[in-house]
């Protein structure tokens, strides 16, 4: 019998990573390459190519491709938002600049709330009013739609948030605002908050329909690049995206809806730990996943992992839930609870004005990654590090297909942290793998300590490219 085959394929910042399983045989193969951030689809089919290739399998014996990817919050992070505009209640047009009164550090007189990632000039109040039952009080002006439409074409926007007061318990002039724009604007996309998050709350689900407003014309784009580039190869799978829950929906829908994949990434890792601890005996988990540009970890309770609504995208590097609350923009989908700080195997170590050593939040990514790769990177990262206190095999980096230049990640950290410093180089190394151990204690204590759970009652599973090299030091820290 033919083996038939399904991969999963995950974008992280530095590397991308595949993994194909022979449904007959039960065999699996893992490959990784480079992540390309200029083009995440070039390195998502070169993981393809190449871990199909290295089991001698080809496209037609594919029934199921699986992606998780950080795209969605990249684009956020980064600004590649698209020129979006945001239609909402008569007197309500501020609601995004006005978000809502909290800070993340309260004694930080300095701090600035997130920038709208909708700009006033492109919010628009249109004519209409229900009641908190759904009851109209006034009823919609379409002609105000009309003119609002008017603005929208001459803006160029290519994508529309609507988030109407009291919605959720009434969507039927949300969906009449949407019909009239797709039939005067039908290039545009458009995101309802009764379709999206469909609840109480106005500000938070109008955060969630804008995030998701901005990113789709990108992510949109983004998918079907890949869909288009598999089908022209001879891929005919079901094409599935991991979801920030931790379930999976299918390209086209996540096209529509990409907010829920904003942690489709580290979600998948999450679920992952939880089915290894199952199998394993051990019901609870804490999930350790450190990649080269941030680390991730989770928290398994009962051999199920922990699911939130209250989270933020594209806050300050820190806690991405509980901790540095209102340093983002919320978004009310369902999430697995996560920790995430600015702390990889690419994070790089500088020296702050005050002389003392750093590491983070800034990344050297894959292009151009750590000095010791040889690609460019001339910044001392947290693998330069591990490599000359010889924690990594140079001739063997990626299975031996990517050498390693310890003589380039010992030069980086001379000349920007022990010099600088006056230490020697051994004793900066070991500082730089100290001080990025020590970020993640903090956040594993957060997803447990804070929560009143004692991390000795449980297990620790350590994943992602620089996870495994830091498990132990993590685990004596965490007793």
């Amino acid at each position: 019998m033919p083996s038939l085959y399904r991969v999963g394929i995950d974008i992280g910042g530095t590397f991308t990573d595949a993994t194909l399983i022979d449904e007959v045989s039960g065999r699996t193969s893992i490959c990784k390459v480079p992540s390309t951030p200029d083009s995440p689809e070039k390195g998502f089919l070169d993981a393809l190519t190449r871990i199909l290739k290295d089991a001698d399998a080809s496209t037609d014996q594919l029934r199921y491709v699986v992606h998780s990817t950080t795209v969605a919050t990249n684009a956020i992070i980064q600004g590649k938002t698209a020129e979006a505009a945001f239609i909402t209640t008569e007197g309500f047009s501020d609601m995004l600049e006005i978000a809502l009164q909290i800070r993340p550090s309260l004694y930080d007189l300095m701090f600035e709330k997130p920038k709208p990632l909708i700009p006033r000039n492109r919010c628009y109040g249109v004519t209409e009013r229900l009641d908190p039952s759904g009851k109209v009080l006034t009823p919609l002006d379409e002609l105000s739609v009309t003119k609002v439409a008017e603005y929208l074409k001459a803006e160029k926007i290519s994508s529309v948030a609507i988030c109407l007061l009291h919605s959720y318990a009434n969507p039927a002039h949300e969906k009449k605002i949407s019909s009239i724009l797709q039939s005067l604007l039908p290039e545009v996309l458009i995101t309802t908050s009764s379709d999206i998050a469909p609840e109480m709350k106005e500000y938070l689900r109008a955060s969630t329909t804008v995030v998701n407003a901005c990113i789709a014309p990108f992510v949109s784009e983004y998918l079907s690049g890949i869909e288009q580039t598999l089908r022209a190869e001879g891929v005919d799978a079901e094409l599935l995206v991991m979801q920030s829950s931790g379930g999976v929906y299918t390209f086209s829908a996540a096209m529509e809806k990409p907010v829920f994949m904003v942690e489709s990434g580290p979600a998948s890792g999450v679920i992952a730990a939880s089915h290894i601890g199952n199998i394993l005996g051990h019901k609870n988990v804490i999930s350790l996943d450190m990649g080269g540009t941030t680390a991730k970890t989770g928290l398994i309770l009962d051999g199920t992992p922990q699911v939130t609504k209250d989270y933020e995208v594209g806050g300050q590097a820190g806690a991405i839930h509980g901790a540095g609350k209102g340093s983002g923009y919320p978004i009310r989908t369902p999430v697995i609870d996560l920790v995430e700080i600015g702390a990889g195997g690419g994070s790089i170590a500088w020296v702050d004005t005050g002389g003392a050593l750093r590491v983070g939040p800034s990344s050297a990514g894959a292009d151009p990654g750590p000095a010791c790769y040889g690609t460019g990177g001339t910044k001392p990262t947290v693998t330069d590090a591990n490599l000359v206190l010889g924690r990594l095999n140079p001739d063997y980096f990626l299975g031996g297909s990517m050498p390693l230049d310890i003589d380039l990640a010992t030069k980086a950290i001379y000349e920007e942290c022990a010099s600088p410093l006056g230490l020697d180089i051994l004793e900066t190394a070991n500082g730089i793998v100290e001080i990025a151990n020590l970020a993640m204690v903090n956040a594993m204590r957060l997803i447990s300590v804070r929560r009143g759970y004692d991390p000795r009652d449980f297990v620790m599973i350590a994943f992602g490219g620089a996870g495994p090299v830091h498990a132990n030091r993590l685990a004596i820290e965490m007793d």
